[in-house]
This record gives C-alpha cells, sequence and structure tokens, in this order.
C-alpha cells in the first residue's frame, strides 16, 4: 500500500510539475490603436528613419483609467493560473537599462540600435504580451464598452489568442468594471486558445528565425567548400537540423551571401534543462562554426526572437 501510495505521490507531482511548467508568463499592455487615438506615441530613429511607437510609460503616469484595466486583467488571469508581469514594474527596469545603455557602444563608437518595443520585451521576458483595447458607450444612464484583447507572441509578433466584443449596458461607473463584465464570457476561451499556443511550444519548440550574413570583407562566401566536405551552407543547414526540435525549420532563401531560416523550432530547455532562447541558441551556432572551422562571426539581435549571425569577423 504504502509502495502505490509513493508512486501516486510522484506520479501526482510530475503532473503538477508538468502542468506548472507549461504555463506561459505573460504582460497585458495598451494596444497600439489606442495609444494612437489617446495621445501616447513616441518617435524613435530607426536606422535613420522616423518610427512610431507606443508610449506605455506616458499612458501608465497618465491614464487611471489604463491601470484599473490592466490591473482587472492581471486580476481575471491571475485567478485563472496564468503567471503575468506588470507593465510599471517593466518600465521601471526598463529605465534602469537605459542609463546602462546610454553609456554602451561599440569598439567603433557606434550606439546600440533598438527599438522601445525591442527593449521592452527583452526587459519583461513575457513570452505572450496581452494587448487590449477598449471604448466606452454611453447609452443614457447606463454605459457598456466594447473591447478587444489580443494574445501576441513576443518571439514572433504573431497574434496566437483573440477575443472581443461588447458587454451588457451597467449601472457601474468604473471603466475596469466595466469590461470584466464584458471581457467575463469570453475569457475562459481565450485562456484555451493560450493554453493551446503553449503547449505546442512545449512539444514542438519555440518558433524563432534566423540569418546568416557575411561581411564583404571576408574572403570566403557560403559557398565555399574550404571547410570540410560540402559547402559552408550545407554544414550550418545540418546544425540547424541538428539541434532544432524534430528537425522542424524552413530555409526559405539561400544564396552565396545570406541565408533566411524561418518557423525554426528551437527547444524551450537545454540538455541541463535550463530555459533557453533565441539569443543563447543562435550563440550555439557561433560557437560551433568558431571552434569547428574557426570562422569568426558577430551575433545580433532584433526582438527576442530573430537573431542575424554574420560570418567573417566580429
Amino acid at each position: 500500500m504504502k509502495r502505490y501510495l509513493l508512486l501516486f505521490l510522484m506520479l501526482f507531482s510530475a503532473i503538477f510539475a508538468f502542468s506548472q511548467a507549461k504555463k506561459p508568463t505573460m504582460m497585458v499592455v495598451p494596444a497600439d490603436d489606442w495609444c494612437n487615438q489617446q495621445g501616447y506615441m513616441q518617435e524613435f530613429d530607426n536606422q535613420g528613419k522616423v518610427s512610431k511607437v507606443p508610449d506605455y510609460k506616458k499612458a501608465v503616469q497618465e491614464n487611471p483609467d489604463l491601470n484599473g484595466v490592466i490591473a482587472k486583467i492581471n486580476e481575471m488571469m491571475q485567478e485563472r493560473g496564468f503567471p503575468l508581469k506588470m507593465l510599471e514594474a517593466a518600465l521601471k527596469s526598463l529605465e534602469s537599462e537605459a542609463a546602462e545603455d546610454a553609456m554602451l557602444t561599440s569598439k567603433g563608437g557606434a550606439e546600440v540600435n533598438e527599438s522601445p518595443i525591442d527593449k521592452l520585451k527583452k526587459t519583461a521576458k513575457a513570452d505572450i504580451l496581452l494587448q487590449i483595447s477598449w471604448t466606452v458607450n454611453q447609452q443614457g444612464p447606463k454605459k457598456s464598452i466594447t473591447f478587444r484583447l489580443q494574445g501576441i507572441d513576443a518571439y514572433t509578433d504573431k497574434q496566437v489568442a483573440g477575443a472581443s466584443g461588447t458587454g451588457n449596458p451597467s449601472m457601474a461607473a468604473e471603466t475596469a468594471l466595466l469590461l470584466e463584465e464584458a471581457v467575463l464570457s469570453h475569457i475562459d476561451n481565450f485562456n484555451s486558445q493560450l493554453q493551446a499556443h503553449f503547449d505546442d511550444m512545449f512539444a514542438n519548440g519555440r518558433e524563432v528565425a534566423l540569418r546568416i550574413k557575411t561581411w564583404s570583407s571576408w574572403e570566403y562566401d557560403l559557398e565555399s567548400e574550404d571547410f570540410g566536405d560540402d559547402e559552408l551552407s550545407t554544414l550550418i543547414e545540418k546544425w540547424v537540423t541538428d539541434n532544432t526540435v524534430q528537425g522542424r525549420f524552413n530555409l526559405s532563401d539561400a544564396t552565396e551571401n545570406m541565408m533566411v531560416f524561418e518557423q525554426v523550432r528551437i527547444p524551450l530547455y537545454d540538455a541541463a534543462g535550463k530555459a533557453t532562447d533565441t539569443r543563447k541558441w543562435a550563440n550555439g551556432l557561433r560557437k560551433y562554426l568558431k571552434d569547428t572551422y574557426q570562422i569568426e562571426s558577430k551575433l545580433m539581435m532584433k526582438g527576442l526572437g530573430q537573431a542575424t549571425l554574420v560570418l567573417g569577423e566580429k
């Protein structure tokens, strides 16, 4: 009996741990269109071009409705077992990192080039961004709210869950309460979509993208056969095959100077059981090329899910 009891407890613990490991980390942020309508946008220099992105800091500091809505969504998701990161805390961490980045330059004197949104994703380390937008409708003494909630994979920027609708007219005055009434009938289906996405990641790996490029100063190219018994591009493709979940990826383009790998499925954890990400995974290829073929390369990141490896020098 003791043996059966011990076996049951071990099985229960394994199931519990497995279910806990499968929960994604998320963060609620206001949607881009809501920020634009409310005037919470900022401009930044994107490689010589001016781009506009949401100004989350200004929105959080100036709009009390936003704070109430974020708190209510956090509460509803937390009750259903989904851990969330707090936007306000992530913004404070971002300010601290910004002070460090201001002192950071390359060997040639260049500054770090990264969009504010990419910085926030990196700082928060959330798997999913929950983008919320809403409109309050006035119907005599009653109000209703029309909302749109989107779950965006922070690695691929793809929507993986969605819900929208209009709540019943209510005498409630607070926007957060109106939102809760409107979202309540949709939240469980929304969470099911999120869980299905994370189940897929757990079983089939996280989807990322990898680009291989070459410096113009490099004497070789990707068709060179000086590094083994095949072209360098084939050797790189073999490494990607061996280091993805079930060898799943799509080589969408390849020339003598570049390779584009899309829908690359990397494991959530490495062989030691430690969490991995796009940078750590791509750095494995960088080290492999250096240790095996003495090829120097520079690894660069765009957001959480896009890595670029430029061969020839640092």
